[in-house]
């Protein structure tokens, strides 16, 4: 049985002594945000508050991340923590002391507030290192929006020695400060597919003599929505969304292609593949069927995302015990969102946790969520982060 001793209210008060630090440094990322794989000012800022805790520091080489280790020299597990670093393409509507310098770039998914409470609770275990054995690894990771920075960073060794790892993710239509997981799916595949149906150009006012690709890619964008539903289990989960369509450039123009792109979403990867197969099946045929021909691709994304259900239980087990059980709810089901921990989770035993920060002033059912220009965190649910985050080591 696990060991949940050093769990309690000394604990979330010390992550609550470090309170000050966490909203400084979660402010000073928010401003400054950064995309992709390449942070410099990020790193930057995450070294400086790592600064004089005597952690084993290597950075990148291929990504600007921070690999700290904290090594008791006791032996123990490795216990990885992980908080990614990367902003959105978004432009920030929401106006504050600390809004985004730089157009066109959000700190709309929360990751500032990651980094600031990984950065705490790694201060936080400094401070009580004799109360560990083993080594603590803190894994602050650029590029998952979307630029599989997890995939670098484990080609890099981090998971190297690793035996659990650990990651929380924040959520605006959550109850502030509730932590909630499940063992299992927690969150989607996430394949990016590419179509484009070829026809004959020519004038608008002579149909018959063109071959128009334009009702052969209405009619696939509706072919598609339908195909799921008779494609996956119903006991299963699975999307396919047509999110972007393009063709022609005026009124009077018959064009000779058409485009569209969209995602592909699944919770496990049996439908993952027969979505995949579907799509190009589903294109070309409708294509052919109009007297069109098409071209496609299913561009791979993030796997499944699978906590192990022993690590999950052991989530909701430490949760409970440092924050009270009406602090923790198990996950009624897995979100269609997309994460690229879900590497992490293929190559080691470990858990995500959502933790909730609706804002006061708002409801978990209508707040700004994640990806919205109108985002917003609120900094008085990090402290649970921090101190969660510092529980999981704790307890290993």
């Amino acid at each position: 049985m696990t060991n949940l001793a050093p769990i309690g209210d000394d604990l979330l008060e010390a992550a609550r002594s470090h309170q000050d630090a966490t909203i400084e440094l979660r402010r000073s990322i928010h401003a400054d945000p950064e995309l992709g794989l390449q942070l410099p000012e990020t790193q930057k800022k995450i070294l400086e508050s790592l600064t004089g805790l005597g952690l084993d520091i290597t950075l990148g080489e291929s990504t600007t991340s921070v690999v700290a280790d904290l090594d008791t020299g006791r032996p123990g597990p490795t216990v990885l923590l992980r908080g990614d670093m990367d902003a959105l393409p978004l432009q920030e509507d929401h106006v504050s002391d600390f809004q985004s310098r730089h157009d066109g770039k959000m700190h709309a998914c929360g990751h500032d507030a990651h980094v600031a409470m990984l950065a705490s609770a790694a201060q936080l275990l400094c401070e009580n290192k004799d109360e560990l054995t083993g080594k603590v690894r803190f894994m602050f990771q650029p590029g998952e929006e979307g630029f599989h920075g997890a995939k670098y960073m484990i080609e890099e060794g981090v998971l190297d020695g690793v035996d659990r790892a650990f990651a929380i993710h924040v959520s605006t239509n959550i109850r502030n400060g509730l932590i909630t997981t499940r063992g299992g799916s927690i969150m989607a595949s996430a394949d990016r597919f590419e179509i484009t149906v070829h026809g004959r150009g020519g004038h608008a006012s002579a149909p018959q003599n063109c071959v128009d690709p334009i009702p052969a890619a209405a009619a696939t964008v509706t072919a598609l929505h339908t195909m799921v539903g008779r494609n996956v289990d119903p006991m299963r989960s699975g999307l396919v969304t047509v999110a972007h369509i393009e063709a022609g450039t005026t009124n009077n123009i018959i064009p000779p292609h058409a485009f569209m792109e969209g995602t592909i979403r699944t919770l496990d990867e049996t439908s993952r593949a027969a979505l995949a197969e579907g799509v190009g099946r589903v294109a070309q045929g409708t294509a052919l069927s109009h007297g069109c021909t098409c071209t496609h691709e299913v561009i791979p994304g993030y796997p499944v995302t699978i906590n192990d259900p022993e690590q999950a239980t052991l989530a909701g087990q430490v949760t409970s015990a440092l924050l009270g059980a009406d602090n923790f709810v198990e996950m009624p089901r897995a979100r269609m969102g997309a994460e690229d921990f879900s590497y992490v989770l293929q190559h080691v035993p470990g858990a995500m946790a959502f933790l909730g920060v609706c804002p006061d002033d708002q409801d978990p059912a209508t707040a700004a969520p994640n990806h919205s220009n109108l985002m917003r965190v609120n900094e008085s649910g990090l402290t649970n982060g921090v101190a969660l985050y510092a529980a999981m080591a704790l307890v290993g």
